[in-house]
């Protein structure tokens, strides 16, 4: 009997450890089937994610993605382009800005072109919502990596958009350590959903954390 509040405590943080590993296992599956999920709906816009640019032109991630955009584009699939992105220190030239003049080169309107900012994955669609909301663009088809298109869309969704996915077919990405983004991606959905991405973000930001990044 004396030992009764020991097992007792050992049994509470066994079960603690087995709801979250099982919590995040959910949503790393959930990740993943998202990722592969493309929808067949038309939308009022295309939201493009940014991600590295090399000195005022697309990487091969960005391209991809400014691909997968220019695809649903020409089907007209939506009449907007809204892309996302902001620079690192030193850049001359923000990813947003990159993949707006990449756009244009491929036949896209500026006028259909709605350029913003952003630093993280939230920040990403805070710069573009308003110019969204203010033509009365609420549905979009969301364009990034396929291990980031569900944050990427709950972010969208908690900023007052209406997300459809559709990401990267065949993303470069996929030639790197994808693990390691889909680990990430694991963590901050997780957290996500608990503390809200506004929140997440603004943490990250504040503790130089890598988790709200990426976008």
């Amino acid at each position: 009997m004396i030992f009764w509040p020991i097992k007792l405590a050992v049994r509470l943080a066994t079960l603690v450890v087995l709801v979250v590993v099982g919590y995040f296992a959910v949503t790393f599956v959930q990740i993943w089937l998202t990722g592969r999920h493309h929808s067949n709906a038309d939308a009022q816009a295309i939201l493009v994610f940014g991600t590295a640019e090399l000195n005022g032109k697309p990487s091969a991630e960005l391209k991809a993605r400014l691909t997968q955009a220019l695809t649903l584009y020409d089907a007209k699939r939506a009449p907007y382009i809204a892309v996302t992105g902001g620079n690192q220190p030193g850049d001359h030239y923000t990813e947003a800005g990159v993949s707006a003049t990449y756009l244009e080169a491929h036949g896209v309107p500026r006028r259909r072109i709605i350029v913003g900012g952003g630093d993280d994955t939230w920040q990403n669609v805070q710069s573009v919502a308003g110019p969204l909301h203010a033509r009365h663009l609420v549905t979009v088809l969301v364009v990034t990596d396929p291990f980031h298109e569900d944050r990427a869309m709950a972010n969208a969704s908690a900023q007052g958009l209406n997300p459809l996915p559709s990401p990267v077919p065949n993303s470069p990405t996929v030639n790197f350590s994808l693990w390691r983004y889909y680990l990430k991606e694991t963590i901050a959905v997780g957290l996500g959903r608990i503390i809200g991405y506004g929140t997440l973000s603004s943490w990250s930001r504040g503790l130089h954390l890598p988790l709200a990044f990426g976008g």
